[in-house]
């Protein structure tokens, strides 16, 4: 509303206060919080691409994990002490992982009897694909999802294959980033069983 007060010469307008004007400390807020919550999103992004700067783990002790395997199986790796422990990280969807795949089912059978454990973290992948991929490649040993990615992110995976090696103290010798082979596998455990 407004009241129009003439003088000679002069004109005064005086406005009430509209509307607009009582949503002004709302508007401020909104903006308040709008500017919070971009803040917040750039310290995650700040924090994420500092993890990734890190790279993988790669000595020390191996982070500790449990996984369920595909099989209802619970492994702990802080109860594989005393033995030798390959960590592979794969996916069904991944080409490399295939093309190592024969060659880490071979290493199993071949070292399984000799207090080697191996383990296979299925990374980001639904659980049908994942069997259909284990009983194409005919492997037998064990394999569980990594659910909500907790084990890749302790080991800061760059993605799939990666394949860690612990000795039996429970600490990292080594990671293969890409597909790895028997032979690999085998000169870099062979000397950890001893």
């Amino acid at each position: 509303m407004n009241n129009e007060t003439m003088n000679n010469e002069t004109m005064v307008v005086v406005e009430s206060q509209t509307p607009i004007q009582n949503q002004k400390p709302k508007v401020l807020l909104g903006w308040a919080a709008a500017w919070i919550v971009l803040i917040a999103l750039l310290g995650l992004v700040a924090v994420k691409l500092y993890q990734v700067t890190l790279g993988p783990v790669s000595s020390g002790s191996a982070p500790d994990f449990t996984l369920t395997t595909f099989d209802g199986e619970t492994i702990a790796l802080g109860s594989q002490r005393g033995k030798v422990v390959v960590v592979n990280f794969w996916a069904s969807w991944c080409n490399p992982c295939k093309d190592e795949a024969a060659d880490l089912e071979a290493f199993w059978r071949q070292y399984k009897d000799r207090g080697v454990v191996m383990v296979g973290v299925d990374y980001v992948d639904t659980e049908t694909e994942a069997r259909a991929y284990l009983a194409q490649f005919d492997i037998t040993y064990p394999n569980g999802p990594d659910l909500g990615t907790r084990i890749s992110q302790a080991y800061r995976i760059k993605g799939v294959p990666e394949t860690y090696i612990i000795d039996k103290n429970g600490n990292l010798v080594t990671n293969i980033i890409g597909p790895t082979t028997l032979a690999d596998l085998a000169a870099i455990v062979e000397p950890l069983l001893k």
